[in-house]
């Protein structure tokens, strides 16, 4: 039994509880909030024996085994290094971090202190995903030299919301575009070359944003994210024996269809129950139990890589946060 701490009480929080609550051997044991109301109601929903009204606590809780960090975008590097410092395990949701530098702090310590460290990427563990990676990977499309997506949606606009103030973090690269560039970077590595622009705001963040790259061996990238524009959020991926494209959601689809040069379109369903959360939990807990103080599916050297790539992308627009 693998005992897990959540940190933050928000609604990822609560869906990421709901997940560990169908894995038999895993025990959602604590939750940690910076009020007693909040922590004691999530407790109460999810039935926790523990509930402490700050995080220093939570993270000073023995037993706890492993912190899920599910806070705002500018709070994921310092609530992961104090975890870290406690002597514990450590899933942090994306992004990451708000800069390289940041990334950089956080695997640095997990390191030092030799303890697990993983960005909660969890497309690369949903069934459908894993699968249709898989079969690319076998060459059932051949060579595969573009990627095009996009993960666009419209919210209603509110200058205070996470998705629009600065100094949260808000903007679409951090939110959804991160999750088109972790994709591109599973297939094709780091980018040797990156042409991007976006659209700034009232509030001074990309509301969206269009993103080129090239990669190592010649393959192409071209993304596009927002959160004030809707489109078809879907990922196509070109190769040299046809094309795979992972159906709308992508990121936690069911479905994927191959068309190849020749021959018939075929659509593989691979259904899950529950929100999907649950698949990034087993695999932490996978790496737990064997000993890995990270992730082959999703390395910390990777995710450092990703968020340099962000990096890269926010210069060429002039976009820094408040808080960095």
């Amino acid at each position: 039994m693998i005992r897990w701490g959540i940190l933050s009480t928000g609604k990822i929080a609560r869906a990421f509880a709901a997940a560990l609550k169908t894995i038999p051997d895993a025990k959602l044991l604590a939750v940690g909030s910076r009020h007693r109301v909040t922590a004691d109601e999530f407790a109460i929903n999810f039935d926790l024996p523990r509930a402490y009204d700050s995080y220093a606590a939570l993270v000073a809780d023995p037993d706890v085994d492993i912190v899920y960090v599910g806070t705002p975008h500018p709070l994921h590097a310092e609530n992961a290094l104090m975890c870290l410092q406690a002597g514990k395990h450590v899933l942090c949701e994306k992004p990451f971090a708000m800069n390289a530098t940041q990334a950089r702090a956080m695997i640095d310590l997990a390191r030092e202190k030799r303890l697990f460290l993983m960005e909660a990427m969890w497309t690369r563990f949903i069934p459908a995903v894993k699968h249709a990676k898989a079969l690319i990977d076998q060459g059932v499309i051949g060579k595969v030299w573009m990627m095009s997506g996009a993960f666009c949606f419209r919210a209603l606009f509110n200058p205070k919301g996470r998705l629009f103030a600065p100094e949260l973090g808000g903007g679409s690269l951090l939110d959804v575009g991160v999750y088109l560039l972790s994709f591109a970077s599973w297939l094709f590595g780091k980018p040797v070359r990156i042409q991007s622009a976006a659209r700034l705001g009232s509030t001074g963040v990309d509301e969206h944003a269009v993103m080129q790259l090239v990669y190592e061996g010649g393959e192409l990238a071209a993304l596009t994210s927002a959160v004030r524009l809707k489109m078809p959020i879907e990922v196509l991926l070109a190769g040299t024996e046809g094309y795979l494209t992972l159906h709308e959601p992508f990121y936690k689809t069911n479905r994927f269809t191959i068309t190849p040069v020749e021959g018939e379109p075929q659509t593989y369903t691979v259904p899950y129950e529950g929100n999907g959360y649950q698949f990034q939990a087993m695999e932490v807990m996978r790496c737990l139990r064997e000993g890995l103080l990270e992730s082959p599916v999703m390395p910390l050297d990777e995710t450092l890589q990703i968020m340099q790539t962000m990096d890269a992308i926010r210069a060429q627009w002039g976009l820094t946060y408040p808080n960095e």
